[in-house]
């Protein structure tokens, strides 16, 4: 028996949400990593039973010597190898750069980082 939703479930919405986010394990470092970003602006963290959700309007930054400090370690020690072990998905554009890694909600406001030229179309 075929049925049809009464809802746009799965619609498409191609609007922006202006947001970026991970979701990090629900263990000691995602916790770490969710306590040192919790109060910078614009971030939202949501606690569920085996993750942890990090979620920012336009963009946020994971400064590396932040999240080692937190963790009792040295400056140094924590890397984007580190972020990528404790986050499992994420959305928007994701920067690593020597000392942070980036997440950008719009891939435009990325450009400069990733060397992309934002040229526009000509369209015939």
């Amino acid at each position: 028996m075929t049925t049809t939703a009464a809802t746009a479930f799965g619609a498409v919405n191609k609007t922006s949400s202006n947001r970026a986010g991970i979701t990090l394990m629900n263990d000691q470092v995602g916790e770490v990593i969710a306590t040192v970003m919790k109060d910078k602006p614009g971030v939202t963290i949501t606690y569920l039973p085996s993750m942890i959700r990090v979620d920012a309007d336009t963009r946020m930054d994971f400064v590396y010597d932040e999240l080692a400090e937190a963790l009792g370690e040295e400056q140094g020690s924590f890397s984007s190898a580190d972020l990528e072990e404790s986050m499992s998905t994420h959305y928007g554009r994701m920067v690593h750069e020597d000392d942070r890694t980036i997440m950008f909600a719009n891939p435009e406001d990325a450009a400069e980082y990733i060397g992309f030229d934002l040229k526009a179309l000509q369209v015939h």
